[in-house]
């Protein structure tokens, strides 16, 4: 409700609303701003700081101490598991850099034909989760997959798949595409003319790329690099459905919901984990800080792209077909196993059925019921604080508006098995009146760690919405005597729609296949979201099948929200620039 004001002569003066006229001293958007920080107070930074300080706990005293990190240390289980996390996530960023490097290089060096669908094609593997491509890629590169099955007939078997190998090749597949993007994009991003003056001062080949080319690219491979690292040493579920418990996010997981909430070595676990995120992210900017990666001209035109000769561009395919065939061999496998009846000792299913699906149907309506309410509940409440961040920060002057911007995307460094132990730890003695549970045992929990998760994604889509808002329509709509409140409604959010839109599809499509958090806080299998579902599917061999179709369920969730999201942002672009 909104009220006008008279002047001394009568005239009528400036609208104010409702939260003007009981908070005086306080504007709509600053009392925002104090929600928005205490809620991510309350659900983000409490919470990971909760886990850090009983990290430092004695459980016996309750002094501060650094004898859980000594006994930490002390155990060759936690050694080893420490050393594992770093290997298989630096591991999987050299296999992931094997993929990504070819593919982008070729694609932007070289006048290639179908470039940009080889480009579409390699970002496909991020739609499918780590955790269910890895039964799938186990049944073609396993000890007794399909691929070893076919080499015994020469007495060969690769151990693929054995322990940790499993989990680099599986991750490796899965987020490769972090770099491929960023790389390709610094790639185009290369002034010509830099790689032209290193031709005529005699470079060529590898030398060319080694001492210009990838230099200049460095910023984009090292983004994409960090990211790799980060989500591989804090993901779950990957390791726990290959049986790889000696790593850190397995043991944080099996350390609490085994001994118990009171177990400190799940929280020096997760002390780490966040510590290694920030670490990646330090490190990577340490190595950028203070060297020049400018180039004269934005753009450049990118690589000179030179054509290829017919055996090299038959040896340039043969890379593109062997990475591709590779890289996409999860989704292969997925819909072999979603669609057979037998697959086992033998290179392909006994014979293919629908039976799978209807299994799937009868048994996972709750799983898919739950993740519709939980995926779209953390979606639409993400928007609405993103929409509210992203014009604080922009259009406001409120001081320490900013860190709104920094709390919300530490979402990012923070791993889902933290979150989801943080939350156990701070919630599981807050009794929700009416309900006569803890909130950490209540389904609505599920959806505030979905939300925060989830939040920086739609954070950055309403950021950039808003960006292309002129501010002189809002100063238009004011001079005509609308209130602040009233113009964000009117004008403002409309103009925004296609980004929020964006924001909501990118992060239901993204909450719906969350497991890291979720498998921590599912009280029980009614609560239990789709990812849960598939986990609980895949644990048992006469269970994969329906577990594969779920698995292609959510593959379908997520491929169908990364297509729309990309639709309506092209379409916001079309429409700014006005191309038809």
């Amino acid at each position: 409700m909104d009220t006008t004001t008279q002047d001394a002569g009568g005239k009528p003066g400036i609208k104010r609303s409702l939260t003007d006229r009981i908070f005086p001293s306080l504007s709509g958007t600053a009392l925002a701003a104090i929600f928005i920080a205490t809620l991510l107070f309350g659900f983000l930074i409490l919470p990971v700081a909760k886990v850090i300080y009983v990290a430092f706990l004695d459980p016996n005293s309750g002094a501060l101490t650094l004898q859980n990190f000594g006994d930490f240390f002390s155990s060759s289980l936690f050694r080893e598991s420490f050393f594992n996390s770093f290997y298989v996530s630096a591991m999987s960023v050299v296999l992931a850099s094997v993929f990504a490097l070819p593919l982008a290089y070729i694609t932007s060096r070289f006048e290639f034909s179908g470039a940009m669908l080889i480009q579409s094609l390699g970002f496909i593997p991020l739609i499918m989760p780590p955790f269910v491509g890895a039964i799938a890629m186990q049944l073609l590169f396993g000890r007794n997959g399909s691929i070893n099955l076919l080499l015994a007939q020469y007495g060969i078997n690769i151990p693929f798949m054995e322990g940790l190998n499993g989990v680099i090749l599986v991750q490796s597949v899965h987020y490769f595409p972090f770099i491929l993007i960023n790389l390709s994009t610094s790639l185009r991003n290369i002034d010509r003319s830099m790689e032209e003056s290193a031709q005529n001062l005699g470079a060529h080949g590898l030398r060319l790329f080694r001492r210009v080319v990838f230099p200049l690219a460095a910023p984009g491979y090292l983004a994409g690099a960090s990211l790799v690292f980060i989500k591989v040493f804090d993901d779950l579920g990957t390791p726990l459905l290959l049986n790889v418990n000696n790593m850190l996010a397995p043991q944080a997981y099996l350390r609490i919901s085994s001994i118990g909430i009171s177990d400190p070595m799940g929280y020096v676990i997760s002390f780490i984990l966040v510590a290694f995120s920030v670490f990646s992210l330090w490190a990577s900017f340490l190595l950028m800080r203070g060297k020049d990666y400018a180039t004269t001209q934005k753009g450049g035109g990118g690589l000179s792209r030179r054509k290829l000769s017919t055996r090299e561009n038959i040896g340039a395919y043969g890379i593109v077909i062997a990475i591709l065939l590779l890289v996409l061999s999860p989704h292969i496998a997925l819909g072999l196993l979603a669609f057979g009846t037998i697959w086992s000792y033998s290179p392909l299913p006994d014979g293919y059925t629908l039976e799978n699906f209807n299994t799937m149907f009868g048994q996972s309506g709750q799983y898919i019921k739950n993740t519709l309410i939980y995926a779209g509940a953390a979606a639409f409440l993400d928007i609405v604080l993103a929409t509210a961040i992203a014009y604080i920060v922009l259009r406001t002057k409120i001081v320490g508006r900013k860190w709104l911007d920094y709390m919300a995307t530490a979402a990012l460094a923070v791993p889902g098995v933290v979150l989801g132990i943080g939350y156990l730890r701070t919630f599981n003695d807050f009794e929700v009146p009416f309900v006569g549970k803890p909130l950490a045992s209540w389904w609505v929990i599920i959806v505030v760690a979905l939300m925060i998760r989830r939040l920086p994604y739609a954070l950055r889509a309403c950021t950039a919405a808003l960006q292309q808002v002129s501010q002189s329509l809002e100063e238009a709509a004011e001079n005509l005597g609308a209130t602040r409140s009233r113009t964000i409604r009117k004008v403002v959010i409309p103009l925004m729609s296609g980004g929020i839109l964006a924001g909501f599809v990118t992060s239901f499509a993204t909450a719906a296949v969350e497991l890291s958090a979720t498998i921590m806080l599912v009280s029980s299998d009614s609560d239990a979201p789709l990812a849960y579902g598939i986990y609980l599917f895949m644990q048992t061999p006469s269970g994969r099948g329906a577990g594969a179709a779920l698995g292609i369920l959510a593959v379908v969730i997520v491929a169908a929200g990364t297509m729309l999201a990309q639709c309506i942002i092209d379409r916001e672009r079309k429409a700014r620039t006005g191309e038809h």
